[in-house]
């Protein structure tokens, strides 16, 4: 019988022999965690207590913390191990973090045939981890046992080459997260900048430098008109014929995606909406008060085009009054959104009265200043806009790099 070699695609030049296989049983040993009760958690340290490491420390932007006094030294762990979770969302990999674990947690302990970030990349490979919601079975919340961990081949090169990848493999990480924080300290300074260009705080000037007129006080009835969405329709109208405006492309951008309409049957004889450029888009229910009244601008031109149901539109009787590029930062921004919110009627789902948004004051500051207003923000904007289209590519790398250089 043929031994089966194992080459992946890519590889570094100076590495050629074959790939080891193995089972993590061989070079892994594992630890269960503690459960510990409610009652016996600190949310601040004390005396002889460690950080306790539950699913509540992998959720994104989680602040809560817990804390336990006198663990076991069998449950704590320190920054060169790995956790892994075993039960629920089975598989997610956990490292750098020191503390005490939680039962729902595996510490991954491993020998000195493999490295440890070469162990963690393959943790996180969707082929492993496909593997291993299949042993952790399809129940409703999935468990992986002991047996069943140290059951999955893996395949090995030689020390060296472990190194070598997971070196290279981290440096694109630190690509990533140089990225993402990019990202963010854009976003966060946009979100500062425009609570101070809506409040006055900041002021444009004109190309002459001379200061712009004051900004005026008009209600939106003054401004501009609504109009309903469509209406009379069943799902068996929906998939095909002519595009209409999504309730999600509203709440998800300032910004009409154009790229994202689906299709709806429009009869000859029919009367509904057409929508323009330069309208904006009003949510009219949502699950929770903070998200009614989210609001979208078209700033395409769009031939024939229709709106959701479940929103409204609202036409600018003048561009020079209020310009569609300004629009889209102004229904968006904390003030206007702290005015609409007090509008949310409901309990278990909340709605919107568009008698009495119209009735709302908005401040306007000249066509000329909401010119200025509007490209400065659009600038912040492009500048998010290339960072997430970096991650995007440089995720999609790392995915390819992580399916050829491992086995």
């Amino acid at each position: 019988m043929i031994n089966q070699k194992y080459i992946p695609v890519l590889r570094f030049p100076e590495f050629s022999s074959d790939f080891a296989e193995k089972k993590l049983g061989d070079i892994t040993k594992i630890n269960q965690g503690l459960q510990i009760p409610i009652s016996e958690r600190f949310l601040e340290p004390v005396e002889n207590s460690y950080f306790y490491i539950t699913n509540e420390f992998i959720k994104a932007g989680s602040l809560k913390k817990f804390y336990i006094k006198n663990p076991t030294d069998s449950v704590l762990c320190v920054e060169d191990d790995i956790l892994m979770t075993r039960t629920g969302n089975t598989g997610q990999i956990v490292t750098g973090v020191n503390g005490a674990f939680h039962n729902n947690f595996f510490k991954i302990k491993y020998s000195g045939e493999i490295h440890k970030w070469f162990l963690f990349y393959f943790l996180k490979l969707p082929n492993t981890q496909k593997v291993i919601m299949q042993y952790a079975g399809t129940s409703t919340i999935p468990d992986l046992n002991h047996s069943d961990f140290y059951r999955i081949s893996i395949k090995l090169p030689s020390l060296p080459e472990q190194q070598k990848i997971a070196s290279f493999l981290t440096s694109v990480d630190t690509k990533l997260t140089q990225l993402k924080q990019k990202k963010n300290l854009l976003e966060q300074y946009k979100k500062g900048v425009i609570q101070k260009i809506f409040s006055q705080e900041i002021r444009f000037k004109d190309d002459e430098g001379k200061e712009f007129p004051e900004w005026e006080k008009k209600t939106l009835a003054e401004v501009g008109q609504t109009y309903n969405g469509l209406t009379g329709k069943t799902k068996e109208n929906f998939g095909q014929g002519k595009p209409y405006i999504q309730y999600k492309q509203i709440f998800d951008d300032s910004k009409i995606d154009i790229s994202r309409f689906e299709y709806v049957e429009i009869g000859e004889n029919e009367s509904h909406n057409q929508v323009r450029f330069g309208d904006v888009f009003f949510t009219v229910s949502s699950e929770t008060p903070d998200e009614i009244g989210t609001a979208s601008v078209l700033l395409d031109h769009v031939d024939e085009l229709y709106l959701n149901s479940f929103c409204f539109g609202y036409r600018p009787n003048s561009f020079e009054i209020l310009s569609p590029f300004f629009a889209r930062y102004l229904f968006r921004s904390e003030g206007f959104r702290n005015d609409i919110i007090k509008l949310a009627q409901g309990s278990t789902r909340y709605n919107m009265s568009k008698v009495q948004l119209m009735k709302l004051t908005i401040s306007l500051p000249s066509g000329s200043e909401q010119t200025k207003i509007s490209n400065f923000l659009s600038s912040l904007d492009d500048k998010i806009n290339h960072c997430s289209t970096q991650i995007e590519k440089t995720e999609q790398w790392k995915k390819g790099l992580l399916q050829q250089m491992f086995v």
